[in-house]
């Protein structure tokens, strides 16, 4: 049995014959660059820098000689646009702060301010206010909110859809061809195609667009979703029908290629609770997640996939009714968040991409030992009668100790 169809096995909840991993795939379940380069010096591999292909996270291009000796089984198509707007494209060298030598695409603009932090800029654009900021000593972009003030008699939810649209037939060809690559390989392929985000709050400062309007704000926009809640249906409401002519025109394109599709990226959980109500969330966003769980069900073979930090446990029945066949990061140290009560209760009706390790603690400030028996314990739990795709609790983080990485893999090996 391939790295596909062990992977397609555990997510229609059938045990596999070993347990799929996925390391690198989505931009919630890669790996900081610095990271990256530390694997490929740690496996001999070929010296080369590093790609950026996510820069508001840092996140390092995990390429097919990296991914042969991590045993990674899923393949991501990601879309061709980065969270800053630009392409990936004419690679150049840029320093990090630690001195490494990574590669980063020729429209990566930044300027460095008086304290020394670095400024990037919405599609490349250095005329246009910068969209976000990494610390001279840091390892990631926090984005630069840019809300003009709100007068709500002048609210138009048409300013907070100005990203989403009907996508270009250059934007197909692209997502038609990318996902032949990724198929092309034995692996099993998640796509991103972007549109289908619910009030992500990566995305709703939109660090893409030049000059946003609307709500941008990020507690702003938290505040709307109480206190404006005509106004986010609108917006949701387009940004779903939309979404739906989407989808309908990329099934066209690349068919059963894909086998997965990275539906929302909306966080809804701290580490303690969840930002709203279960009946905030079956009012607000279940319908309009059940529109696109329901049509990518009837018309194509795709799994859909929730990305959801904190303790979500009250809001994973409504994840399930209204359609979502993953949940991701599997956030075990929140909250209500125990594996074993969680696989008993959900194991049957949704798979786990995610949980593999505790990248706050555990991964990242734990010893190599204390990594090696979490992740034969997690894989023992989640892995049972499958429903479960290795991965840490959201990405990689810049200053995970390589020692604890090694370890983590050594012991998805002898799983």
């Amino acid at each position: 049995m391939n790295a596909r169809d062990n992977t397609l096995k555990s997510l229609n909840h059938q045990q596999p014959e070993a347990i799929p991993i996925d390391l690198g795939a989505t931009a919630v379940t890669g790996i900081h660059v610095y990271v990256v380069a530390a694997l490929r010096d740690h496996f001999g591999l070929e010296k080369r820098p590093v790609k950026v292909h996510e820069p508001y996270q840092m996140l390092g291009l995990v390429e097919p000689d990296l991914q042969q000796v991590l045993g990674v089984t899923v393949e991501g198509v990601f879309p061709p646009d980065t969270l800053f707007g630009f392409r990936n494209e004419n690679w150049q060298p840029f320093t990090m702060p630690n001195g490494l030598v990574v590669e980063v695409s020729e429209h990566f603009k930044i300027s460095r301010d008086n304290k020394g932090d670095y400024l990037i800029y919405p599609k490349g654009d250095m005329s246009a206010p910068a969209s976000g900021r990494m610390p001279k000593n840091g390892f990631f972009f926090d984005t630069i909110i840019r809300q003009p003030p709100v007068e709500d008699d002048k609210l138009d939810p048409g300013d907070n859809l100005e990203e989403f649209d009907t996508l270009s037939d250059e934007h197909l060809a692209y997502f038609k061809q990318e996902a032949e690559k990724a198929f092309d390989t034995d692996r099993l392929v998640i796509a991103n195609f972007g549109g289908t985000a619910l009030g992500d709050i990566a995305l709703v400062p939109a660090p893409f667009l030049k000059q946003p309007r609307g709500i941008r704000d990020v507690e702003e926009w938290y505040i709307s979703t109480v206190t404006r809640q005509d106004y986010i249906h609108k917006v949701f409401e387009k940004q779903t029908a939309i979404a739906i002519e989407n989808l309908t025109r990329l099934h066209d394109r690349v068919g059963d290629n894909v086998h997965a599709v990275f539906l929302c990226g909306t966080d809804f959980g701290t580490q303690t609770s969840t930002f709203c109500s279960e009946k905030t969330f079956r009012e607000l966003y279940f319908p309009y997640y059940k529109i696109m769980n329901d049509w990518i069900h009837r018309n194509t073979n795709w799994k859909t996939f929730k990305h959801s930090c904190g303790s979500v446990r009250s809001l994973i029945p409504a994840f399930i009714e209204c359609g979502f066949d993953i949940l991701n990061p599997v956030q075990l140290s929140a909250a209500n968040m125990d594996a074993l009560e969680l696989k008993t209760e959900f194991g049957r009706d949704i798979v786990f991409w995610g949980g593999g390790v505790d990248t706050q603690k555990t991964l990242a400030m734990g010893t190599p030992d204390e990594v090696y028996n979490e992740v034969r314990a997690r894989c023992e739990i989640l892995g049972k009668d499958g429903g479960f795709v290795f991965n840490t609790v959201h990405n990689i983080q810049a200053n995970t100790p390589i020692e604890n990485v090694k370890a983590m893999i050594r012991a998805l090996k002898q799983t």
